[in-house]
């Protein structure tokens, strides 16, 4: 098979319009930076705290609607090991998790200006500890690069038959630019574009994929074995446990990634920030259906009266290009092209807003907190475009990893769950929460989800739960593993910083020991409390006083 000349130039112009908009739009930042509006850091990773709501919108759906997501989808629906019943999970889970930010975490996040979710870490424990944190999620974005990724470089060596290895290396590199050029701004406008593609081109292709001559009703297929198990299948009993902690690690996993708040924070207003992960949720359901859809069709499908052929997908174990190869053999060649320019724009759509976000922990809570905290503005531009640069480079070659989309992208969210999401309801809603407490946490979680065995990374299980049975030689986790280990993070910090705590207060340690400063830390909390109770008393005296901080600042003015 030669190469498909009509594709690729369709693939060329689809990437100088993506470059296009990105340089378009870092003319803004580069006025801001000329006008200085504000910080470097401010402008390159939040964009000025100026992103509307349309923007936003579209930006926060396109984030978590990647490479992963849509290729994903199609895979685990087509897959007979999981069916609707898991893959629906993945969309619902994300839109609730929209819910839950906008309701209750977007508006206290965005009122108090952080650049970063670590932030609230800092505040409360100090630089060293959000270091770690920082680290943690950094590793997060990381892992879900090649995810992204690696959808893209399967459809497009199917349907275009290009090489795998120039697929993923000439898409990174197209959003290291844009990004590395132009920062938030550019990721959001360029996002915009590449959301509308995802959405158009997405829908094009099902009515054409729906009526083909090769694929039996999907409504039939659903819940009748026809040339392989049906799609919509119950949950047995002995995973029941298991999608239950699916569920609940990818609602809160998302609500502990930088990904997230990078577009709370970077919103114009409290209000908009809210809006936005509000009207993306809906938004998110819409463009899950397609892949769904292609999934279904999949199943449905006679392999053998295609020139695909015999085995079926599933038999041959190409499951996780069935998207691709659906699009190639059931749809006419000019609707596969559009196809796959949707799968590319999910895909840089994520790949720069991943980047972006570690490169944000690292030189926000890293570099500038600890490393150097008294680096100039021109300084920290620096440090942002050699970590953008060597942090792409990074997570494209870990696309080259022989591991599935789907463990990648559930091993990202597990570190946000199990790790990460613990501790930050500990640093928002508890105050007796402390560096001690933190640590202890996270290295119980750590180690407990460590001996609980993980077979996508070849971990072997050391902990055996309730429920886990010998299959095929392999011993398999039937319980929730992934909550109970939070759990034990979450429950394991309050105790121990409650236990740290009254040793400390009590003086039964002498304060000199204190390193993280728990005395002095819950003594400044209580000034702070105290303060923000008296502007509370005498708001109506000073009217013009909003915050804590702009009292104080009236008081030196005077």
């Amino acid at each position: 098979m030669s190469v498909d000349v009509s594709g690729v130039v369709m693939m060329v112009l689809f990437y100088l319009l993506v470059l296009g908009t990105g340089i378009w739009a870092s003319k803004k930042t580069k006025r801001m930076r000329k006008n200085k509006q504000a910080n470097q850091m401010d402008i390159t990773l939040l964009g000025n705290r100026g992103i509307n709501l349309v923007v936003g919108v579209f930006t926060m759906t396109a984030t978590f609607c990647g490479g992963g997501f849509v290729v994903g989808l199609t895979e685990t629906v087509y897959n007979p090991d999981f069916g609707l019943a898991w893959a629906a999970l993945i969309p619902i889970t994300i839109s609730s998790s929209f819910l839950i930010g906008g309701f209750f975490l977007a508006k206290p996040m965005r009122d108090r200006k952080y650049v970063t979710v670590v932030d609230a870490f800092r505040d409360k424990y100090g630089t060293g500890i959000s270091g770690v944190f920082s680290v943690a999620m950094m590793m997060t974005d990381i892992v879900w690069v090649p995810t992204t990724l690696m959808g893209l470089g399967a459809s497009m060596s199917v349907i275009l038959d290009l090489s795998y290895t120039h697929c993923i290396w000439i898409s990174a590199t197209v959003s290291i630019i844009y990004t590395l050029v132009g920062g938030l701004i550019s990721v959001a406008y360029t996002d915009l574009v590449q959301m509308t593609l995802i959405f158009v081109g997405m829908w094009t292709c099902v009515p054409f994929l729906l009526t083909n001559p090769y694929s039996a009703d999907i409504t039939t297929t659903a819940l009748n074995f026809t040339y392989q198990a049906p799609w919509v299948s119950p949950i047995g009993s002995d995973r029941i446990w298991r999608w239950i902690d699916e569920a609940l690690l990818l609602t809160f996993g998302n609500l502990a990634c930088q990904d997230y708040y990078q577009r709370v924070l970077s919103a114009s207003s409290s209000a908009t920030a809210r809006l936005i992960s509000l009207i993306a949720a809906p938004l998110l359901i819409l463009c899950s259906i397609p892949s769904i859809l292609i999934g279904a069709v999949a199943t449905s499908t006679d392999w053998n009266k295609t020139e695909y052929g015999s085995p079926s997908p599933f038999e041959r174990g190409e499951t996780n290009m069935i998207m691709p190869i659906a699009l190639q053999q059931l749809t006419p060649h000019y609707i596969s092209i559009v196809g796959i320019s949707s799968i590319t724009a999910a895909v840089m759509s994520s790949v720069d807003s991943f980047i972006l976000s570690a490169v944000s922990l690292f030189v926000s809570n890293i570099y500038k907190s600890i490393l150097r905290t008294t680096a100039s503005d021109k300084e920290i531009q620096w440090a942002i475009r050699v970590m953008m640069l060597f942090l792409g480079l990074l997570g494209t070659s870990l696309a080259f990893l022989n591991v599935s989309i789907m463990a990648l992208w559930v091993l990202g969210t597990g570190i946000t769950y199990v790790f990460m999401f613990p501790q930050l309801i500990c640093v928002l809603f508890f105050d007796i929460s402390n560096g001690y407490g933190a640590m202890m946490g996270l290295f119980i979680g750590a180690v407990l989800r460590l001996l609980s065995g993980e077979p996508s990374l070849g971990l072997p299980v050391i902990l055996h739960f309730p429920g886990c049975t010998l299959e095929n030689g392999v011993y398999v986790q039937h319980a929730p593993v992934n909550t109970i280990c939070m759990l034990c993070n979450f429950i394991s910090t309050l105790l121990v910083s409650r236990l740290a705590s009254l040793i400390f207060n009590k003086g039964v340690i002498p304060e000199r020991f204190d390193i993280y400063k728990v005395k002095s830390r819950q003594s400044q909390s209580l000034i702070k409390l105290a303060r923000s109770d008296t502007v509370e008393e005498h708001k109506d005296d000073i009217p013009e006083a909003k915050s804590e901080n702009e009292v104080m600042l009236d008081e030196s003015v005077m």
